[in-house]
């Protein structure tokens, strides 16, 4: 469904669906946080109309689930391949997908009824819906599964993916985080910081991240940093072009330490200021750093 990138769009519209509960509502405000113009639940039959007219001068983001009024699988694929077929118009699928099991937690916690089975338990109507919508999901150009992210992971993630910009490009994710918790969900490349000199056995940087100076250079001294460092930024140089020229919307590269506090921040922080000089769009996360923050009590006024 990819568009000619050297064709001039009037209209780009992103389509968003996906099973009720799996987090539609917050890649939509998402968007809209981002400057989009954000309609949902509209009936398809309206959709086209969105394009009739003269460009709105910013995306539009359209939520569109079992709830609408005129919604059917082969429908919307029917929208689908119209809007896909009109030069004027950068249309994109996102399928926000989730585990069953997660989503049958989520209706457990809010004590909602689910739209294909308000009279039947949540999980008939997961199934249900689950399987209407196996079509459309085949369609997809962008695929999220949200099992196990926050509101806040979700809405990282479309920003990540859509960042307001009018036209296609790759871009850069780069993340630090704790092998202790195990891989994070989605990325594309990983590696291992733990041969790097430990900040925390050092007292005085122990409390410290590696985003301070003092932190930084004590990973930098390690005598097999600067190789090793000089070989990535290599790798991952030669690798984007590459895959930008495949068409590749975004590229997720995590780097692991122990305790996802220095070693891995400290390097994640490094590259992620050597490409955005290069003229990548770079976005950073220390998926550690933001638990200690989030674990944080208040402060009181």
């Amino acid at each position: 469904m990819q568009q000619d990138i050297e064709q001039t769009e009037d209209h780009r519209l992103v389509l968003i669906t996906g099973p009720s509960g799996a987090g539609r509502s917050t890649a939509i405000h998402a968007l809209e946080d981002l400057g989009w113009q954000a309609i949902n639940n509209l009936p398809l039959g309206l959709v086209p109309r969105l394009t009739d007219g003269p460009p709105l001068g910013r995306p539009i983001a359209l939520g569109l689930d079992v709830r609408n009024r005129d919604f059917a699988a082969s429908a919307l694929i029917e929208l689908i391949d119209q809007l896909t077929r009109d030069p004027r118009v950068w249309l994109e699928l996102l399928y926000l997908d989730c585990a069953p099991a997660e989503l049958v937690r989520r209706y457990s916690e809010t004590r909602r009824r689910h739209p294909m089975a308000p009279s039947e338990t949540p999980e008939i109507g997961i199934d249900r819906e689950i399987d209407l919508l196996a079509p459309i999901r085949v369609r997809a150009d962008h695929v999220i599964d949200t099992t196990g992210m926050s509101p806040h992971d979700l809405k990282a993630e479309i920003v990540q993916w859509f960042d307001g910009g009018t036209a296609p490009h790759l871009a850069v994710s780069v993340q630090s985080f704790s092998y202790k918790r195990g891989l994070p969900r989605g990325l594309d490349m990983v590696f291992d910081c733990r041969f790097l000199a430990n900040p925390h056995w050092v007292p005085a940087l122990r409390a410290l991240d590696g985003r301070d100076p003092a932190v930084v250079a004590h990973v930098e001294a390690d005598p097999r940093f600067a190789e090793f460092f000089l070989r990535l930024q290599g790798l991952i140089e030669m690798l984007l072009p590459a895959h930008e020229a495949e068409g590749k919307a975004h590229l997720s590269i995590g780097f692991g330490c122990t305790g996802g506090q220095h070693r891995s921040v400290a390097v994640a922080e490094k590259l992620g200021k050597v490409l955005a000089e290069a003229g990548w769009a770079v976005s950073k996360r220390h998926l550690e750093l933001e638990r200690k923050v989030a674990s944080q009590p208040p402060v009181s006024g």
